[in-house]
């Protein structure tokens, strides 16, 4: 458990299968990668068995765990090229109960030595196949994509449950909610019947800017109810967290930024719930 941590009004889920959440929005600069740490490190909290996959080149959620870049002698460019298995490039984190595949500039070139290949888009599906069942089971596998529509991500999304939209509040997150969109259907479509949309979480909300506000209200419009309640404000405890290597759950649990992400992995836990009561 964090240190000083409050009690949570929600409970540990995972009784079934692995539940598999990609964080996917082809634009950079949204959250993504601090609400794939941070969602994770809630759900740790409560006991669940978390693994962040780091499919993102540039491998900001392994430096935000603290992994630096020397102590990655094998990633998940070694998992999408066939090399290694997916439990063999598993990482601790200083978050209790929260592992990491952690990523490397490798992955730049996958995309290209791999389009040749009939399971180019199932790679990641087969590995996360692979991983422990039984007590060594994780709860979550929470997927970090990169800010791209490319196969990296197709890859993601074929191997999850769900997807999990961070978005920012300025003027062109309906724009590329809608790519996103698209993009999700077709490989519902063509490659994962069971993918649906998790939620769309509104990131980087400033209270004093009409533009934010204005924003967060046109996304309710257009998604409804698939946006959360929760709202992840712009908080400087946020930004400094993972220049120590830390999700800000453990730099600052007070801060607006921590106590917004707790209550986010509530309404994800309460949504999972929903899920499997249907």
């Amino acid at each position: 458990m964090l240190a000083d941590e409050p009690v949570l009004t929600f409970s540990k889920l995972s009784a079934g299968r692995t539940r598999v959440l990609a964080l996917a929005n082809q634009k950079g600069g949204v959250g993504k990668t601090t609400t794939a740490i941070n969602l994770g490190t809630a759900l740790a909290a409560i006991g669940e068995r978390v693994l962040i996959i780091d499919l993102d080149p540039q491998g900001n959620a392994s430096t935000g765990l603290g992994v630096d870049r020397k102590s990655r002698r094998a990633s998940t460019y070694d998992v999408m090229s066939g090399e290694k298995a997916l439990a063999d490039i598993i990482h601790d984190t200083s978050v209790p109960n929260m592992w990491l595949a952690p990523s490397t500039l490798d992955l730049l070139g996958v995309e290209l030595e791999i389009a040749g290949d009939k399971d180019r888009v199932t790679r990641l599906r087969n590995s996360i196949a692979t991983l422990p069942d039984g007590d060594d089971r994780f709860g979550y596998v929470l997927i970090d994509c990169p800010p791209s529509l490319n196969l990296l991500t197709i890859n993601a999304l074929t191997a999850s449950d769900a997807v999990l939209v961070p978005l920012q509040c300025e003027f062109f997150a309906l724009e590329g909610l809608s790519q996103l969109i698209k993009t999700v259907d077709q490989v519902r479509t063509a490659l994962n019947p069971r993918l649906t949309i998790q939620g769309v979480v509104m990131t980087m909300y400033d209270p004093r800017n009409n533009l934010s506000g204005q924003v967060m209200a046109d996304v309710r419009e257009f998604m409804g109810e698939k946006v959360y309640e929760t709202v992840i404000p712009r908080n400087v405890r946020v930004s400094e967290a993972p220049s120590y290597g830390k999700p800000v759950l453990l730099y600052d649990l007070k801060c607006a930024g921590s106590q917004a992400y707790l209550r986010l992995a509530s309404e994800v836990i309460q949504r999972e719930q929903r899920l499997r009561a249907s």
